[in-house]
C-alpha cells in the first residue's frame, strides 16, 4: 500500500496559485473579487497570488478596473501573447515544428523532410528546427518560456530520456539533457501522442471534457489518455501504445518487436505496404498507391483492391476503439492523422461498425487540431513546468 502523506505549505500555495492562473487563463479579463468568489479562497490570498504571477509575466493588468471598495485596480488577464514556446513533433515521415504564444496561437511553423533520418542525423535535424524558430523575428518582445519535443516511441518524461523510438532509431537517448545543454531553457520531452493529447485536451475537441483517449494513426498507432484532467503514463511510461494491442487471435504466437499486431494492419505505413503487395503484379498501379492520401482516393473512386483495403483497416481499428472505450469509459474519443482526410474518412464508417456492440460507445469525433495537437501539448507542459502547475482532486 501507498503511504499517504501530508502537504507542505509551499504545495498549498501553489495549488493555490494554479487554481487562480487557471481561472484567469479560462475567464479574463477577471477581477479579482470574482476570482476569490469563484474559488472560495480570501481576497488578500487572491492578490498575493495575482502579484506573484504579475511579477513572473503569466498574468497582467487590462484596462478595465474594478472597485473593491478602497481603490480602483485593474481587471486581469492572461498575458498570452507576451510568452512563446518552442514546440516540435518528431513523429511522421517530417519533423514540424511551431513557436505558439502560451494562449495557443501559432506564430510561426517549420517543416523539415527526414528522409528517413535517424539516429544522430535526425538529432541534428532537431536542432536546425529549433535554431530556425529562435531566429525568428516574431520572437521580438516575448519571452521564450521553453520548448517542448514529441519522441514517437517510449519517453520517461521526467529524466527526458527516449527509451526507444523505432522510427529514429533511438535507444535511451538522453534528449532532455542534450538539448539543454545547448539551449539554456526548460526543455520538456515526452510521448508525441502523450503530448497530442494534451494539446487536443486543452486547446481542441476536448476542451469541454474530463475523461478523453486521442487516437493517432500515422507511422505507427497510438493513444494518448485523459484520465480526470490529467494524462495517464502507465507503471512504465508505455500506456497508449495500443499499435501493440493484439487485434485478433490470427496475431497470437508471432513476435512483434519494433513494429506491433495492430499498427502492421491499420497505421499508414501498414496499409501501404498491404497496398504494394496488393499491386505487386501492377507496377502502374502500385506507383500510385505509395501514401495513405493515394489510397483513400483510390478507394473513393470505387477501385476494388482500394475499397477491401480500406474496409479492413476501418475494422481493425473499430476494434480498438471498442476496446479502449469499455475500458477507459471516456467522455470522448479523438482521431487524428498526419495523412490529410484519413481521419475524416474513418470516424463514420468506425461509428457504424461499433453499433450495438456495447451499451454505451463513447463519442467519436476528428481532432481540430491535427498536426498542430502535438506542438500545443507541448504548449501544456512547458507552462504547467514553468509555472509550478498542480491539478488536484478529492476522492469521493
Amino acid at each position: 500500500m501507498i503511504q499517504q502523506r501530508t502537504i507542505t505549505a509551499a504545495e498549498m500555495r501553489g495549488i493555490n496559485r494554479s487554481a487562480v492562473l487557471e481561472i484567469i487563463r479560462r475567464e479574463s479579463p477577471i477581477a479579482r473579487t470574482t476570482i476569490a468568489k469563484g474559488l472560495e479562497i480570501s481576497l488578500p490570498t487572491v492578490m498575493r497570488i495575482v502579484d506573484t504571477l504579475i511579477e513572473d509575466g503569466f498574468v497582467r493588468p487590462q484596462g478595465e478596473s474594478e472597485w473593491t471598495g478602497g481603490r480602483r485596480r485593474p481587471l486581469l488577464e492572461f498575458n498570452a501573447d507576451g510568452n512563446v514556446v518552442l514546440g516540435v513533433d518528431m513523429g511522421g515521415t517530417n519533423l514540424y515544428g511551431a513557436i505558439s504564444d502560451i494562449g495557443g496561437h501559432i506564430i510561426a511553423e517549420v517543416d523539415l523532410e527526414r528522409r528517413g533520418a535517424a539516429g544522430e542525423e535526425c538529432y541534428a535535424l532537431l536542432e536546425k528546427l529549433i535554431d530556425d524558430l529562435l531566429a525568428r523575428s516574431e520572437l521580438a518582445g516575448r519571452r521564450v518560456r521553453g520548448i517542448g519535443v514529441g519522441a514517437p516511441g517510449i519517453t520517461h518524461h521526467r529524466a527526458g530520456i527516449v527509451k526507444w523510438a523505432y522510427p529514429l532509431k533511438w535507444r535511451d537517448f538522453p534528449l532532455k539533457a542534450r538539448l539543454h545543454e545547448r539551449y539554456k531553457l526548460p526543455i520538456t520531452v515526452d510521448n508525441d501522442v502523450n503530448l497530442a493529447a494534451l494539446g487536443e485536451f486543452w486547446f481542441g475537441a476536448g476542451q469541454n471534457v474530463k475523461n478523453m483517449i486521442l487516437i493517432t494513426v500515422g507511422a505507427g498507432v497510438g493513444a494518448g489518455i485523459i484520465i480526470d484532467g490529467t494524462l495517464y503514463r502507465g507503471s512504465s511510461e508505455a500506456s497508449g501504445e495500443i499499435g501493440h494491442m493484439i487485434p485478433g487471435r490470427e496475431f497470437l504466437g508471432h513476435t512483434y518487436v519494433d513494429f506491433g499486431a495492430l499498427e502492421s494492419m491499420a497505421s499508414v505505413t501498414g496499409i501501404v505496404k498491404q497496398a504494394q503487395e496488393a499491386l505487386a503484379a501492377q507496377p502502374e498501379a502500385a506507383a500510385r498507391a505509395t501514401s495513405g492520401e493515394q489510397i483513400v482516393e483510390a478507394a473513393a473512386r470505387g477501385e476494388a483492391w482500394a475499397r477491401t483495403l480500406m474496409d479492413q483497416v476501418v475494422d481493425y481499428l473499430t476494434l480498438a476503439v471498442a476496446n479502449l472505450s469499455v475500458s477507459f469509459d471516456p467522455e470522448l474519443i479523438v482521431l487524428r492523422s498526419g495523412q490529410s482526410r484519413l481521419a475524416d474518412v474513418l470516424v463514420k464508417p468506425i461509428a457504424r461498425r461499433m453499433q450495438g456492440t456495447m451499451p454505451a460507445p463513447a463519442p467519436l469525433v476528428v481532432s481540430n487540431l491535427g498536426l498542430r495537437a502535438t506542438v500545443m501539448g507541448a504548449i501544456v507542459t512547458v507552462l504547467h513546468n514553468t509555472s509550478n502547475f498542480y491539478i488536484v482532486h478529492k476522492l469521493s
